[in-house]
């Protein structure tokens, strides 16, 4: 029974969580803001060859649209076509009291609005243990045969910089996550602003994704058939690794708080609660929560 318990524990505490599923997308292109084809074809894009995580600032010397409603900072990205479906996690992550409340625009090979994903489609997720304030949404593409990329231009719009987004305060999600009585205190509230930071993770499958972009037959017209060339295509080298920075030591009076803690959930048969108590000891530095966590567990 103990070595059972403590399979579980261990197996549990490696799970990551799903993405969390947005609203639906408009995926007709024509309620988005129009883009002149001059402006795209100016645009650098940027190649993300899957599967890859990477991290985007978007700062005031990033590329900037201000035309009709679109304004600020914005991402370009291309995405290869013959990979199969695409499934392409976009987070916008909060920085302070701010957020860039993110709107995608997906444009087929020949650069052709194909789907739209306002910003309402990318909702606000709690902080986590190990993760912060953020938007959030997760796109399912199936580009049609015969193309050799896709494009995602990624910005921000007059409406949204005029809108806030609530969220929650940290010891509020703290105390909820390891199953303590959540405090009465304010939220605080995120303005929206032109820049901001966000990670786009792109994984590849041959099972079908739930929009199509582009045409599954070439149009007989010469003009429309010659795909546009957008910026540098070339896969970008991947910068060099840096080195995390281990944390500090955790001070004895908070080692014997999280131990204590662990020790007192196993005893009580909330595993859970002990194993968000050994993420959290860790994070901050603990250097014997994990032993403590499975001494617990064999007794």
């Amino acid at each position: 029974m103990k070595k059972n318990l403590l399979s579980l524990c261990l197996s549990l505490s490696l799970m990551a969580a799903a993405p969390a599923v947005g609203h639906a997308a408009q995926n007709d292109a024509n309620t988005a803001p129009a883009i002149s084809s001059q402006t795209l074809r100016n645009l650098s894009w940027t190649p993300l060859v899957p599967p890859v995580t990477q991290d985007v600032t978007l700062g005031t010397s990033s590329v900037q649209i201000n035309q009709g409603e679109i304004q600020g900072a914005v991402g370009a990205f291309a995405l290869p076509a013959d990979r199969g479906s695409l499934e392409i996690t976009l987070t916008s992550i909060a920085t302070g009291k701010t957020l860039y409340a993110p709107n995608v625009l997906v444009l087929d090979e020949q650069m052709r609005p194909a789907a739209f994903y306002p910003s309402s489609y990318f909702p606000y997720q709690k902080p986590g243990i190990v993760s912060s304030d953020r938007l959030e949404g997760t796109l399912k593409l199936t580009p049609a045969l015969g193309q050799k990329q896709i494009y995602l231009l990624v910005y921000t719009t007059r409406q949204d910089l005029a809108g806030t987004t609530q969220m929650t305060n940290p010891a509020k999600a703290f105390a909820a996550g390891v199953g303590n009585a959540v405090p009465d205190i304010p939220d605080p509230i995120a303005r929206h602003t032109p820049t901001g930071t966000l990670s786009i993770k792109v994984t590849a499958e041959q099972r079908t994704g739930n929009v199509m972009i582009g045409q599954i037959f070439p149009s007989s017209a010469p003009a429309a058939a010659t795909p546009v060339v957008v910026g540098n295509t070339q896969p970008a080298a991947a910068p060099a690794a840096t080195p995390a920075k281990p944390n500090e030591p955790m001070l004895s009076d908070s080692e014997s708080y999280f131990n204590d803690a662990i020790k007192k959930a196993v005893k009580a048969g909330d595993v859970d609660k002990a194993l968000k108590l050994l993420d959290e000891a860790e994070r901050l530095g603990s250097k014997t929560a994990r032993k403590t966590f499975i001494e617990s567990v064999k007794r």
